[in-house]
Formats: C-alpha cells, structure tokens, sequence
C-alpha cells in the first residue's frame, strides 16, 4: 500500500514537471518568434524610431554570438538568458504598435526554419564593452599599485 502511495506520489511530480517543461518550450518558442518578429518590425517604416532603437538593441544583443555576462560564470552567466532578453523582448514589444507586432509575428512563424541569424556587429560592441571594462579594471589596479 504504501508503495502504491509512493509510485503514485512520484508520478504526480513527474506530470508536474513534463506540465512546467512544456510550459518553459512554449515560452521559449514564442520569445524566439518575437525575436524574429522584433526584427521584421525594425525594418519596417511605420514604426517609431524610439522602438526601432530599443529593438536594435534587444535584437542584436539576442543574436550575438557572444554574452555581455559570458555563461561560464555560475548563475550570473545565465541572467542575461532568463532575464534580460526576456524583460528586453516584453519591452520592445511595448513599443511596437499592436497590429503591426501581430503582422510581424506572422511573417515571423518560418524565419528561423535554417538556424539562428548570428549579429557580428552585436558581437562587436560586446566585445569593445569588454576591453573598456579591461581597461578601466587596469587603470584602477595600476592607480592603486
């Protein structure tokens, strides 16, 4: 009986978890299309320049091949991954106005049906981020020495 319990029990937990992974897939899906979808909405001339900026932003950092926060460092190499691109994306899409979000996420559906554009100019500026920050770190230690 109470091995029943038991197999019971656990199974629960596990309908629990495939329930909060699904969930995560679909979330993760619908930020990917908004990615796609934000990038359709940059080139497009209706929108204003102010959305077009924050999206540059969101959307190359997105697709960079290289984090501002690199992965390796534990829990902060993932904050930009669970909480920054996110947050970025819901703002962006703020921005955009309704209708031609909704467009953009149509056209959106197959963008990325051949892998993940990379943005090296993304890449770039992450990359200068960094050596400035270097820098700075130098120059703080070489003023301390």
């Amino acid at each position: 009986m109470i091995k029943l319990k038991q197999t019971v029990k656990g199974a629960t937990e596990m309908n629990r978890l495939k329930t909060l992974l699904g969930k995560l897939k679909t979330k993760a899906k619908m930020l990917k299309t908004d990615v796609a979808a934000l990038y359709l909405a940059y080139k497009r001339k209706d929108v204003p320049w102010y959305a077009k900026l924050v999206i540059l932003i969101i959307v190359g950092y997105a697709l960079s091949p290289i984090d501002l926060i690199p992965d390796f460092i534990p829990v902060l190499g993932y904050l930009d991954d669970l909480i920054l691109i996110p947050v970025g994306i819901s703002i962006a899409r703020k921005l955009v106005p309704p209708e031609i979000m909704e467009e953009c996420r149509i056209q959106a559906e197959d963008i990325f049906k051949n892998g993940r554009p990379k943005s090296l100019a993304a890449a770039f500026v992450i990359i200068l981020i960094w050596l400035a920050v270097a820098f700075i770190a130098a120059k703080f230690i070489y003023m301390l020495v």
